[in-house]
């Protein structure tokens, strides 16, 4: 044990984990010796004599078990950032362990107990808030997790946690493997007509990366999307989308139908036996939209307007690519980005051909830490001495503007084997003060951009951009937490109120002001032309009612999984009523969304997948107050550092977003920015 890295203090700058010495097999051990050390813990807080107290009990317990959750917290973002068979095997064996670690500890009568006692006499003590919503989160942790149950149930329940736990895990597998399993391998220069310099430059380090002749293009986004959006071979279109669209669909041996089938019985099952009539029930009681009518109607609303814009834009396509020697009745799937990319180019005369030598990932980057320290003062600078887990990973230390040390934050931008697909934040420590001593964050950003050849750097899609300033404001929710406690700090707070941060960081990335900041060719220097920037804003609406559509889409067949009984439909069933896309698209055999929707099967969405649509109406409500007094507004910005960022989750959304804005949000501005409404 003495030699195990995970066991010893964290001998790195700001005790940041050290990734060049943790091995997989370090982790089980470690993580046996944390949960043995946190079970002393909560023996020791359930056997107190003392009476339950706020302090001998919920902070108690609030402050129990911080290896446990340090080393977890770990060998997790490793297994979603740099995962390997060694690594996957650890994390099957590790969940049902913590599965259980945390079921003995909600399901602990005695303990649950002294929870009660405090919270039965909340209105007594005092409390000032934020202490108050950990009282309240703590005893609602256990009354929503089984503590009522009785023993027999009790036992039901921890099954049904395991299960869910293993099932999980193996579909976010089952994606990961399916991603990197399949490959286009094009060895006939033709086939590459109309793709960009920069895709075939990037298709042709791949091929050598996988010792092939020719080209290869794959499943991660900065190989797919762009061979959708320009290759003008249709049949290559589609056999890349049926590929894409078929991960987990397939009947492979990483086939995820019969996963999706259990995780929903299993959620349903739990659900029922925690007395609600479904899991959206039970999820939905805890979000800032607390009911499913409240959910289904707000998708219905913005589908109202999206429908119809969404039908004008596909007609306007079709009768674009008949033009140009389409000659079916009717655009497939695989024709759609390629259409669209073509379409936009003639009305706007902008692609991303022409805009991304302007965005150079390390400019883009600059630009955001320029911004942040316009708007919130904060600065960044770069420390090769804090370990990351791979070698392009970087990491920077986070000062304030008086100087003092906020947050360690890691960036890691380019597809790898190990590292699932998509782009996420997360931390791997959170803010918290314990003893008078102050924790600060480390927190991580995780993207798949396209990488680095031989003559070029990695230039940046606009699309690419805004994910980049995305998942930044969730850093900056993290980085700038000011709580007192984990279970109230940083980005945990209602799942449909975390994307407020994030989106709103997307507005920045529009404006001009913003734009000039960092938009700099990467060859001559020269600042991003207004017109290119007056094009982006014309353009930012284009087929934005599909987009929303199939926003939409998605909300609704993650509601028609998870708030309804199960009855044993199939996938195509459930998707045949719920898709939306597959009411406006000619029906294709063999695609599935929900096989590799590792939002709401292997994340933590279900049931919330509308949460990006809800924060939109947040995000865009909120912006209007940044256009109105000036985007680098000090008085704006300090109030959304003061009442949102720095806030977490220490008091209810709903009372933060009204302390910044000075009322509720109002639907209207996302509407207008969608171009939804005039």
């Amino acid at each position: 044990m003495s030699s195990n890295p995970l066991l010893q203090p964290f001998d790195t700058p700001h005790q940041t984990a050290p990734y060049d010495k943790i091995k997989p097999d370090h982790f089980l051990p470690a993580l046996k010796e944390a949960m043995a050390q946190g079970k002393k813990e909560i023996d020791a807080i359930v056997n107190n004599k003392a009476k339950p107290t706020f302090e001998n009990t919920i902070i108690a317990l609030e402050q129990g078990g911080e290896n446990v959750g340090k080393v977890s917290s770990i060998l997790f973002h490793l297994n979603g950032a740099e995962t390997n068979p060694e690594i996957q095997k650890t994390v099957r064996e590790a969940s049902p362990l913590l599965t259980e670690y945390g079921n003995d500890i909600t399901l602990n009568d005695k303990l649950f107990a002294r929870v009660k006692a405090v919270w039965d006499q909340r209105d007594k003590l005092k409390l000032d808030t934020e202490s108050a919503m950990l009282l309240e989160k703590t005893y609602k942790s256990f009354a929503r997790n089984g503590a009522n149950l009785n023993a027999a149930d009790k036992e039901k329940l921890r099954g049904i946690n395991k299960e869910l736990s293993q099932l999980s895990i193996k579909f976010s597998e089952n994606n990961l493997a399916e991603t990197n399993e399949y490959s286009l391998v094009v060895t006939d220069e033709k086939d590459l007509a109309g793709l960009p310099d920069f895709v075939k430059e990037a298709a042709k380090a791949a091929a050598k990366r996988l010792n092939k002749e020719g080209w290869v293009f794959t499943l991660h986004a900065p190989s797919y999307g762009p061979f959708m959006q320009y290759a003008d071979n249709r049949d290559l279109r589609k056999q890349l989308f049926l590929a894409y669209n078929g991960r987990g669909f397939n009947g492979s041996k990483n086939d995820n139908k019969d996963n999706i089938a259990q995780i929903v019985k299993l959620r349903y099952e739990k659900a029922k036996l925690l007395g609600y009539a479904t899991w959206a029930d039970y999820i939905l009681e805890e979000r800032m939209a607390n009911s499913k009518q409240i959910v289904n109607n707000f998708l219905n609303d913005v589908k109202k307007y999206a429908e119809p814009a969404a039908a004008r834009e596909l007609a306007e396509l079709t009768t674009y690519a008949k033009k140009n020697g389409f000659t079916e009745d009717k655009l497939q799937r695989w024709d759609v980005s390629y259409y669209s990319e073509k379409l936009k180019k003639e009305k706007y005369a902008i692609n991303d051909e022409l805009l991304k030598p302007y965005f150079k990932l390390e400019n883009v980057l600059d630009g955001i830490f320029a911004l942040t320290n316009k708007l919130y003062g904060i600065s960044f600078k770069e420390n090769k001495n804090i370990p990351g887990w791979h070698p392009e990973v970087k990491a920077y230390e986070v000062f304030d503007k008086d100087g003092k040390f906020l947050a360690v934050w890691y960036g890691d931008y380019f597809p790898r084997a190990g590292k699932r697909a998509g782009a996420w934040n997360n931390s791997v420590q959170d803010q918290w003060i314990e003893n008078g001593v102050e924790y600060r964050p480390h927190v991580v950003n995780v993207c798949n951009f396209s990488r680095p050849t031989d003559t070029k750097p990695s230039l940046l899609s606009f699309g690419e951009v805004t994910t980049l300033f995305h998942e930044f404001g969730h850093a900056l929710h993290a980085m700038l937490a000011k709580g007192k406690y984990q279970t109230t700090s940083g980005t945990s707070v209602a799942w449909d109120f975390v994307e407020l941060p994030s989106q709103i960081m997307e507005n920045f990335a529009e404006e001009p002001e913003v734009l000039r900041m960092f938009a700099k060719h990467y060859q001559t220097g020269e600042v991003i032309p207004q017109e290119y920037i007056e094009k982006i804003r014309a353009s930012s609406n284009f087929m934005a009612g599909l987009a929303n559509l199939r926003q939409i889409g998605l909300g609704m067949i993650d509601m028609a999984w998870h708030s309804n009984v199960p009855n044993g439909e199939s996938v195509a069933q459930i998707e045949e009523k719920a898709d939306i896309g597959a009411q406006i698209y000619p029906k294709v055999e063999g695609i599935s969304v929900s096989t590799a929707f590792s939002h709401i099967f292997a994340g933590g969405y279900s049931a919330g997948y509308y949460s990006y649509k809800w924060s939109e109406v947040l995000d865009a409500d909120a912006f209007e107050l940044f256009k109105e007094k000036g985007i680098f507004n000090q008085e704006v910005a300090n109030s959304f550092r003061e009442n949102v960022l720095s806030k977490g989750g220490s008091e209810k959304p709903m009372v933060l977003y009204k302390r910044f804005r000075g009322r509720e949000p109002k639907p209207e501005a996302m509407l207008k920015r969608a171009g939804l409404i005039l």
